[in-house]
Parts: C-alpha cells; sequence; structure tokens
C-alpha cells in the first residue's frame, strides 16, 4: 500500500468536524451562487473576470512579475467590494428568496384560489379577442414599489374588469395590471425589463414580464396581441403557448392549490427559445 505524503497526512490530521462543516457550507455557498447566475448577463461577466485572474496569476508565477503579484495578493479585499458591487442585482435577488416565508400565500389560499379562476377565464378571452395583457400575480414579495408607478384600483378582481382594462386604447391598456389576493391593486403599471436574451418574436410584453419574475417571486401572465398566444413566466422562466387548461394547471400548482395534483408540468419545460424552435421547424 503507498504510503501517504507527509503533507496530505497532515492535511488529513488537521481536518475535523468543524473543518469539514466549514468546507460544505463555503462550497454550498459557492454552488447556490453559480445557480443563482445561470442564464443571466452577471454569469458572462463573472466567466471574463475569472479568465482574466486566472490569467494574471499564471503569468505573474511564470515570470516572476513582483508588482503584479503584489497588486493580486493586496487587492482581494478590493475584488470582493467590486463584486458586491456589480452583483448587486442578483445579491438582492438572493436575500430577498431567503426572506420568503411562505405563510403569507398560505393563509391566503382562498383568494389565490378565487383570483387564478378569474385571470384563467380573462387570458383565455383576452386571447380569443386579440388584445394584449400583462397580468402580474403577487405571492409573497410585495410588490409596492411596483404599485407606485402605475393607477391605484383597488377594485375586486373580476373577468369584465380585467378584460376591459385591456381593450385596444384604453387608457391603461399599456401596462401591467397587478393583483394581490383577489383584488386588483393597480393598472398601467410598468416594469423593469429583462436582459435575458429573447427571440425577436416577444416583444416588450414578454421581457417586462420575465424582468419583474427574475427580481421577485411574482407569477405574470402574458397574453400576446401580435399572435394571440398565453404565456405565463415564473421565477426567471417563461413557459409559452398554453391553452387554458394548461394555464389553470400552472398557476394552481405555482399557488399551491391543488396539494395532491403531481402529475404537472414544470414552469420553465417549455422556454420561449424551444417555442420558437419548435414553430420555426
Amino acid at each position: 500500500m503507498p504510503e501517504i505524503p507527509a503533507g496530505a497526512r497532515d492535511v488529513l490530521q488537521r481536518l475535523d468536524a468543524a473543518a469539514v462543516l466549514d468546507i460544505l457550507i463555503i462550497s454550498f455557498s459557492v454552488y447556490w451562487l453559480l445557480l443563482l447566475l445561470r442564464g443571466t448577463t452577471a454569469m458572462t461577466v463573472l466567466r471574463g473576470a475569472g479568465v482574466l485572474l486566472v490569467a494574471a496569476f499564471l503569468l505573474s508565477r511564470m515570470l516572476d512579475l513582483q508588482v503584479l503579484s503584489f497588486i493580486l495578493r493586496s487587492s482581494v479585499a478590493g475584488l470582493v467590494i467590486a463584486m458586491a458591487i456589480i452583483f448587486q442585482p442578483e445579491i438582492r435577488r438572493a436575500l430577498e428568496r431567503v426572506g420568503r416565508t411562505g405563510f403569507r400565500s398560505v393563509l391566503r389560499r382562498e383568494e389565490h384560489r378565487h383570483a387564478v379562476d378569474r385571470v384563467r377565464r380573462a387570458a383565455t378571452q383576452l386571447a380569443r379577442l386579440g388584445y394584449g395583457a400583462l397580468i402580474v400575480l403577487e405571492r409573497d414579495t410585495g410588490l409596492q414599489d411596483v404599485i407606485d408607478t402605475g393607477i391605484p384600483l383597488r377594485a375586486e378582481i373580476s373577468v369584465e374588469l380585467l378584460t376591459g382594462i385591456f381593450v385596444p386604447g384604453a387608457p391603461l391598456h399599456d401596462g401591467a395590471v397587478i393583483v394581490s389576493g383577489n383584488t386588483v391593486v393597480a393598472a398601467g403599471c410598468t416594469l423593469t425589463l429583462s436582459e435575458s436574451r429573447l427571440p425577436s418574436e416577444y416583444g416588450m410584453r414578454h421581457r417586462a414580464a420575465l424582468g419583474i419574475s427574475e427580481s421577485t417571486d411574482a407569477v405574470v401572465v402574458i397574453v400576446s396581441e401580435e399572435h394571440g398566444e398565453i404565456s405565463l413566466a415564473s421565477n426567471g422562466r417563461m413557459v409559452t403557448e398554453l391553452d387554458e387548461e394548461r394555464l389553470s394547471r400552472q398557476l394552481h400548482r405555482l399557488f399551491a392549490l391543488d396539494e395532491d395534483e403531481t402529475a404537472v408540468e414544470p414552469v420553465g419545460g417549455v422556454t420561449a427559445d424551444a417555442a420558437a424552435e419548435r414553430r420555426a421547424s
């Protein structure tokens, strides 16, 4: 049996339970960060910064560049601050996810059930009429910042109300409607656009829906004015080409309204890119 090198033996001797826990926490944190950044422009920035740092480190070692080595050793604190500034939206989203408890959604389950039924019927009717729509359903994350950009309504949700708001030419039809519980809180709201790549056939409504689903846990129903197609955005992913039944199943799953329903298509199962490829073929 080969003898264990002295250096490795020293490391193993110092590897106690606390050290193992320390390694697991750091590994999980890095893995969680990478999952959070996956598919975003921040991931490209992180990859580019990593390549530059590795190249600079290797160059300083191979050519014995003392000044470059000193700069790399002395810039760790600065790099941490720079990372916090560059990835501020992603860090904010991560902390916001940690702060979600789910209690609010559980307590308002019957309100959500009522709202989901009205939104499903309204979206189907709007798609049949060829009217574009953007309906944001609030979950645990408060949307007051978004609500403040629109016109307050505080009206009980109904199919007629939602359909009337999105009639072409109506004063509020261009913005988003915010639904909290079974109340239409505001209309004509402005959403931050997503920076994720979308096929050219998807317009501002889809990009806005993806944007708010990336920064909050809201569920967004989109009706395309051009194609009469219903889509749904949640957790930074978008499902397209939904009919009334599939839309209902997705909404019931996201709001945990049917606990015994297990055979449900996961959100993100059909992405915008996949839908575009399917239509092209």
